[in-house]
């Protein structure tokens, strides 16, 4: 449990300095606490340059801090920030500089580290609206003229141009193409779009529109120009709706945070209160004010939060620090916290758990042609192409050839848009694609039918390849697991994550193939964006904690929404690194169970931390109330317990994971 909430404040803009004042601050602060403790102990100066030097850390690493606690006043509350500053003062009237000195660096340390990754979330909204072209071709009569997309009504028709953003929700009306819908769904492969039957047709509900023809704001098009009726205004775009749910899941406080205000909305004031009280306790008990005087100051250095406040920033700087040594980026005390008490992980395929692209996984030969021969005829045809698929085919097609040479050129090459492409090789007609392509010629035999759908059972994209009147063979594609996947997932099992599912744009069979190869628990396949927040939002409630992992902008809301979000690290998209909690760096899925395993132990030693903070203050307390202890035991006893914390945290500094290298 963090008791102090570092993310409470805003992020203190603009300064001396700029956007980094605060930082900078904080590590001026450190440079002249170091300086005056060298002066103390190694040089014969006098105490008064010792004095100036932790006044001035003083002034830099308090100054947020005292902003802070004047702004919270001006409100009638009381938090930690401001008690911190009175056992500061507090230390620096018993002539213990260096220790309010130390307080004071490490507290606004924290604060500034915390508000420069609160800066980066925030860039989130930004990359998500550049996805997005700001102006469309909006259909007037004969001619395109050039709008802002929020001109944008529904009804209008827009036209998008090859290889460019689509502006907005709509239903294709005009013209043939594959849309790259990754951005928004996830899907693997570019998508084959045709357009509906009757342009006019006024759809009821979304539901009702064939997935063929409808089209998101902020997905690629392809290489042919198209035009789109718009079905909806662009503050209502799935693209838009994104960015809501990521805004809205970024400003809910986590239970944490809330507990945090409550403690500080009790303490602080009960301290105050009692300092207040114990300086008149000469009025009923015999002894000076002098005397109670006395007690109230032993008591307020017990009482001064010092060992409290800093046991968890300094266990989280000391995390932070080692995991980024291990190539993982975690943005703050919160994720870190949470990563280790996970026993649930949800994970995104493409990109993620899978290579991202397709490949040429399955060649069956069907009749008599050579391995060689079927495959320039193939290829050649391909080649004419510029489908994602028929360039993974030339691409593994050539890797799978043992003579390279000869490879014909196409002619009256012609693609048959959702369905494949037939050309001629050498004289001979090639024709290449799904079944449909073949329904209207006289359909396939049952026992090569079969043959497809247990390639497609097994979540492959099949082609069918037919030579002249003959069918030559079947071509199996498929976005393959990382080779890394498998290992991971058995060693995440293996400390204790009991639930381990995916989820996935692409269709529930390649979500099962997939799954059943790298030994996940569950798979959910054909999810849109906000139904993978649906999900995301059902497991919370099962396994009370949950974690996302992906790499697109698809993954972002659902990130947001799951407990920790986490990217994958030079796959991931900005969105999803500028949403997620952790980013893992170098792509590198492997780095997960490290992640774990550190959060845990950060999370072990804060608990440790709390428990020696606590029960110094629980035990410093009536002792020094009661006379049994004074300001000297009392100072020892807290400087003690902060020197504890302090270097039980920098241990996680020389953390070593057993369960890997990292």
């Amino acid at each position: 449990m963090s008791i102090h909430n570092h993310g409470c404040c805003k992020p203190h803009h603009g300064g001396i300095f700029g956007e980094r004042t605060e930082l900078i601050f904080a590590v001026l602060s450190g440079i002249f606490l170091v300086t005056g403790f060298i002066l103390d102990r190694f040089s014969s100066l006098t105490y008064l340059y010792v004095v100036i030097s932790f006044l001035i850390s003083y002034g830099f690493g308090g100054y947020y801090t005292l902003k802070e606690a004047i702004t919270e006043i001006s409100k009638g509350r009381f938090e930690i920030d401001f008690l911190m500053l009175v056992a500061a003062i507090g230390a620096a009237f018993l002539d213990k500089w260096a220790e309010g000195a130390l307080l004071l660096f490490l507290f606004s340390l924290g604060h500034a580290l915390e508000h420069l990754a609160m800066d980066r979330a925030t860039k989130s909204i930004e990359s998500l609206t550049k996805l997005s072209p700001g102006k469309a071709l909006k259909k007037e009569g004969a001619d395109y003229i050039e709008v802002d997309i929020k001109d944008l009504k529904i009804g209008d028709i827009i036209r998008v141009k090859p290889n460019s953003s689509v502006s907005a929700d709509g239903v294709l009306i005009h013209g043939k193409t594959s849309i790259n819908q990754a951005p928004i769904t996830g899907e693997s492969i570019p998508v084959d779009k045709v357009p509906v039957n009757d342009p006019k047709t006024d759809y009821i509900s979304d539901d009702q529109i064939p997935a063929k023809s409808r089209v998101y704001a902020g997905t690629i098009n392809g290489n042919n120009s198209i035009e789109v009726r718009v079905i909806k205004e662009s503050h209502d775009s799935t693209l838009n709706r994104l960015i809501t749910m990521v805004q809205e899941a970024q400003e809910k406080k986590s239970p944490t945070q809330l507990l945090a205000d409550k403690f500080e909305k009790y303490y602080v004031p009960a301290v105050l209160i009692l300092i207040v009280l114990l300086n008149f306790s000469f009025l009923v008990i015999d002894e000076s004010w002098q005397d109670s005087f006395y007690r109230s100051m032993a008591a307020l250095v017990a009482a001064s939060p010092c060992a409290l406040a800093i046991s968890t920033p300094s266990a989280v700087l000391s995390g932070i620090a080692r995991a980024a040594k291990g190539g993982v980026l975690i943005k703050g005390g919160k994720p870190l916290e949470d990563l280790g008490t996970l026993r649930a992980l949800a994970f995104d395929k493409t990109g993620t758990l899978t290579e991202g692209k397709p490949k040429l996984t399955d060649l069956i030969l069907l009749n008599g042609l050579s391995n060689d021969e079927f495959l320039r005829k193939v290829i050649a045809l391909e080649s004419s192409s510029n489908h994602p698929l028929a360039k993974a085919v030339v691409r593994d097609g050539k890797k799978k050839m043992q003579e390279l040479n000869g490879i014909p050129e196409a002619t009256q090459s012609e693609a048959i848009q959702g369905k494949g492409i037939q050309g001629k090789v050498n004289g001979d007609l090639i024709k290449i694609g799904n079944l449909e392509l073949y329904e209207e010629s006289g359909g396939v035999p049952t026992d090569v039918r079969e043959k497809v759908k247990k390639l497609e059972r097994d979540g492959k994209t099949v082609m069918l390849i037919q030579h002249n009147d003959q069918f030559s063979g079947i071509l199996g594609l498929m976005d393959t697991p990382r080779s890394s996947a498998k290992f991971t997932l058995a060693k995440l099992k293996k400390i204790g994550i009991r639930k381990m599912i995916m989820l996935t744009g692409d269709n529930q069979e390649v979500a099962d193939a997939v799954a059943s190869e790298i030994g996940l628990t569950d798979a959910y396949g054909s999810l849109l964006p906000e139904e993978k927040v649906k999900r995301i939002q059902q497991l919370k409630k099962e396994e009370n904690k949950i974690a996302m992992v992906g790499d697109g902008v698809n993954d972002a809301p659902a990130m947001a929404n799951s407990t920790v979000g986490i990217a994958m690290g030079a796959a991931g998209s900005d969105v999803a690194l500028e949403t997620a909690d952790i980013a893992l760096m170098a792509d590198k899925l492997e780095i997960l169970p490290f992640a774990i395993a550190l959060s845990r132990k950060a999370q072990q030693i804060v608990k440790q931390n709390l428990w020696i903070s606590l029960g110094v203050v629980a035990l410093l307390l009536p002792a020094t109330i009661l006379g049994w202890a004074n300001i000297g035991i009392a100072v020892v006893f807290h400087e003690g317990s902060t020197i504890v914390v302090v270097l039980n945290a920098l241990r996680l500094l020389g953390f070593k994971d057993r369960y890997s290298n990292f």
